[in-house]
């Protein structure tokens, strides 16, 4: 005896066929893109790096603190031997006067407070150049002829400008009121009275 499928269940089976064939395998996840700061970051990284190290001249323009007159422009050129130190500044009373890299470049203190202490990145005992112990920002001292105006020539050998070692780029210079006598714990120089941030040279 022959059997029969109701027309209704033929027609939904026909359907459901049809649905069947009409849908398409979704495409292959493909892999996350890089976001732009992931691929950035590096060569960042690396640039900044390179910029850095290309940095073998640097400027500090002093300008006075409180009411003293002092101004005057140290330079600075990274060299095989060291860092060659140029000073000249004028506004001083005749005699000598200290000389340091301080800590922070900030000479917004009306008092040169904000540029911190002596650099010291090493942890060493102020002395003046030369001494066994020294920080690597003791300079000595300015000598100032009688009509206030000093220069300076010395080459230090514990910093760099940019380097890896001891970077003395965005500190900053301060010339005190009086002599740096060698002693502790900062050569008992007196008051700050110019201040000039150490900044990068304009190229020759």
């Amino acid at each position: 005896m022959r059997s029969f499928i109701p027309l209704g269940a033929t027609l939904a089976l026909s359907v459901s066929f049809l649905l069947a064939g009409c849908k398409t395998a979704p495409p292959p996840s493909e892999p996350p893109t890089p976001s732009s700061s992931a691929l950035a970051a590096p060569v960042a990284a690396d640039t900044g790096t390179s910029i850095l190290a290309s940095i073998t001249s640097a400027v500090a323009v002093i300008h006075p603190l409180g009411d003293s007159k002092v101004m005057g422009k140290v330079t600075f050129n990274q060299t095989a031997d060291g860092v060659v130190v140029v000073a000249d500044v004028m506004g001083l009373t005749p005699g000598k006067h200290g000389f340091h890299i301080h800590e922070y470049g900030d000479c917004s203190d009306p008092k040169g407070l904000s540029a911190g202490g002596h650099y010291n990145p090493e942890g060493e005992m102020h002395g003046l150049p030369g001494a066994m112990h020294h920080h690597p920002g003791d300079m000595g001292n300015l000598e100032a002829d009688d009509s206030g105006n000093a220069h300076l020539e010395i080459t230090l050998t514990g910093i760099t400008i940019a380097g890896d070692k001891d970077p003395i780029l965005g500190r900053s210079i301060i010339v005190h009121a009086k002599e740096d006598d060698g002693s502790q714990p900062v050569g008992n120089a007196g008051a700050r009275i110019g201040c000039g941030v150490i900044g990068v040279a304009k190229a020759k």
